[in-house]
């Protein structure tokens, strides 16, 4: 039962540990920066871009950004896994 409690903690620990994570992506002068709990941060627009452009550039900025954070949790679960089994 306490190692059950003690994983728990672990995962809460991890969990937080995620949630102050950072990604950015930034191109063309556009920048987006997304937290561990995949929530958007910061969209800083380049006004120099037409808008369809910026559409564009935003939503693969936005993908990039969470494909990072992604990544990121994954190894902090992968290395959580290791060291728990």
């Amino acid at each position: 039962m306490f190692e059950k409690l003690r994983q728990l903690k672990q995962l809460k620990n991890l969990q937080d540990d995620l949630g102050k994570e950072k990604a950015e992506a930034e191109r063309e002068g556009i920048k987006v920066v997304v937290n561990g709990k995949m929530e958007v941060e910061e969209i800083r627009l380049n006004a120099e871009l037409g808008k369809e452009r910026q559409e564009v550039v935003v939503k693969d900025c936005v993908n990039e950004a969470l494909d990072k954070i992604k990544l990121s949790a994954a190894r902090k679960m992968l290395t959580m896994k290791e060291k728990l089994f």
